[in-house]
């Protein structure tokens, strides 16, 4: 009776912790719908604090992390939610998705294989799997797949696309060009296929075909600047300049900085005699690439043109700086320098050029043929006067998922997280729920007036006379931590004198109170001034093991790991600092992984 009775008594209290955590998960849910993912995180938290064991918080919280950006942090949770729950197919799509984004295909593959024999009708688990291979350069047993995927979905006009993909990756474009061909069967009415098949005709220097596809592409894909760029190329070729200016002012329309259209409409104008806007198209791409010698040499050639030799003698000799055998380079210099009387410098480049003359006489400088186009990535400062032309890099995969990120876009700087200070205000924050709290210093506001109460937050201190506090025990940590932040805050002139008195205080302090959480923070903080970063880490470190939920120490170690090149373990701090609210993390994981 009395084991009956026990069970009756605990029952509604086991069912309320569970209508709490469901109404977690689910406000959490809701704010992931409506993108607020750093909100959601919190919620997510609250659930797993109450519930560690539910696989459901841990999942949702990886969404919200892959959102932002946090592959890694997303991975770790989604690590867990299949520890908890190990049959539920999405975490392992989603960990798959993590891992992709690491580039770690072997594992995502490893997560593809174990979703598939739970649901191997998933058609998403098996298009990301096949990708995953193509990356790999697995390209025989992408087609694998791609083949069982054609024999279940024949309608799917992806799959062929897909297959033409790794045809062309193993130089088979005959089949390339059939497989895309099934797909405009299929789906005539996609841009993608249409803009492969003009990349092959691009390659194959097939330009009216090119321009016919890209016509296509175009119509169906509007506002894609690289489809304007390809189809300008196409043009050039079949000497429609008028074409093919038209098509950069549109790239550039859609795409205000990219960089092939205004390289590109920069040799077009110059060609056409309009050497003065040619000279903005050159600024504007020096000004995104400042040590572009390609760029840099254009533009010269056209401030000569208009009347302005010495600007041109600045980038000539940039140039030539670079390359000292450029042959062409010394002599517009040498042009340059005659212009404006310099006899002397244009002699000496002029006897260069000489020298160099003699030496092709007996075969010492080779020459490289030109051609009509090159790839941006060749540097060959011969190929100035050539048409550039995007490098053959690794197409963004199109991975079936509905993740993104919203918060990491934003610009932020590297700055660290201010100290922890004492304050006679409190401190807001929308999403970052964490209340400091010191014991001694709870004491001393049991003794103080409800107008000079002390609260801890981290930010200015709003006390300019530590008198009253120090009065009442100046031998207390809480005196000492006053009197550091206040001392620390006066202007000075004798920086690093300043902050070996923070040092000196923030010590004494931690020696009174060697558990402040707070104390070791602000002390990894007067390390980070001194360039100190590991005994920074040190502090940071310390802090962490006394209260695992600030957010501030995480986020400083991490900036601190950054500066000693440890960025692993920088991007899993950032990680925890954005999980427990500080979201301009999730900027600096994002600005860390470019």
């Amino acid at each position: 009776m009395r084991r009956i009775f026990y069970l009756l008594i605990l029952f509604p209290l086991v069912a309320h912790a569970q209508f709490n955590t469901d109404r977690l998960v689910m406000i959490g849910r809701s704010a992931l719908y409506y993108e607020d993912y750093v909100l959601s995180i919190q919620y997510f938290n609250q659930a797993i604090s109450a519930k560690p064991y539910l696989y459901e918080p841990w999942f949702y919280r990886a969404v919200a992390k892959y959102y932002l950006d946090d592959y890694a942090g997303a991975e770790r949770d989604c690590s867990e939610a299949i520890e908890r729950n190990p049959y539920i197919v999405g975490s392992y799509e989603l960990r798959g998705l993590c891992r992709i984004q690491q580039k770690n295909y072997d594992a995502a593959i490893g997560d593809y294989n174990t979703a598939l024999r739970y649901d191997p009708e998933a058609q998403g688990l098996w298009h990301n799997r096949a990708l995953c291979r193509i990356q790999q350069k697995d390209y025989e047993g992408a087609l694998r797949d791609l083949d069982t995927m054609a024999t279940r979905w024949s309608k799917n006009a992806r799959v062929p696309a897909m297959q033409a993909e790794a045809y062309l990756l193993l130089k088979d474009t005959t089949k390339a060009i059939s497989a895309l061909d099934k797909s405009v069967e299929l789906d005539a009415y996609n841009g993608g296929v249409w803009a492969q098949r003009a990349s092959i005709s691009l390659a194959r220097s097939e330009w009216k075909d090119a321009e016919e596809f890209l016509n296509k592409a175009i119509h169906l894909l509007p506002k894609e600047a690289g489809l304007y760029i390809n189809r300008a190329m196409a043009r050039f070729n079949q000497s429609n300049l008028r074409g093919a200016m038209a098509d950069y002012d549109s790239a550039l329309d859609f795409d205000p900085n990219n960089f092939l259209g205004h390289y590109n409409r920069g040799l077009l104008r110059a060609q056409v005699g309009d050497d003065n806007r040619a000279i903005l198209d050159f600024d504007f791409v020096l000004n995104l690439e400042p040590d572009n010698l390609m760029a840099l040499y254009n533009r010269a050639l056209l401030l000569e043109q208009t009347g302005n030799p010495k600007a041109a003698i600045r980038d000539y000799s940039k140039v030539i700086d670079e390359y000292p055998n450029f042959w062409t380079g010394l002599h517009q210099r040498a042009q340059c320098y005659r212009k404006l009387g310099m006899k002397k410098q244009a002699e000496l480049d002029e006897f260069r050029i000489l020298k160099a003359q003699i030496d092709k006489r007996f075969g010492k400088q080779p020459r490289l043929s030109k051609k009509q186009m090159r790839k941006r990535s060749d540097e060959d400062i011969e190929k100035y006067n050539q048409l550039a032309m995007a490098d053959e890099e690794d197409s963004q995969q199109e991975y079936q998922s509905a993740y993104r990120g919203r918060v990491q876009n934003q610009k932020v700087g590297m700055d660290y997280q201010p100290m922890y200070v004492l304050s006679t205000q409190r401190q807001q924050n929308a999403v970052k729920k964490y209340i400091a709290y010191d014991r001694q210093v709870d004491s001393l506001n049991r003794v103080l007036p409800p107008d000079q109460q002390l609260y801890i937050v981290c930010g200015e201190s709003t006390i300019k006379d530590a008198t009253p506090y120090i009065r009442r025990d100046p031998t207390s940590a809480v005196a000492l931590w006053l009197q550091a932040i206040i001392q620390a805050q006066q202007d000075s002139t004798d920086v690093p004198l300043m902050t070996a008195h923070l040092l000196e205080n923030l010590t004494q302090a931690i020696n009174l109170a060697p558990a402040n959480t707070y104390l070791h923070y602000n002390r990894g903080n007067a390390y980070v001034r001194c360039i100190e970063f590991q005994h920074a880490i040190e502090d940071y470190t310390r802090a962490i093991q006394l209260d695992p939920n600030l957010a501030e120490a995480y986020y400083n170690r991490g900036l601190a790991r950054l500066a000693l090149k440890q960025q692993d373990e920088a991007v899993s701090d950032l990680s925890k600092a954005g999980e427990l609210g500080l979201y301009t993390a999730y900027a600096i994981i994002k600005k860390v992984r470019k």
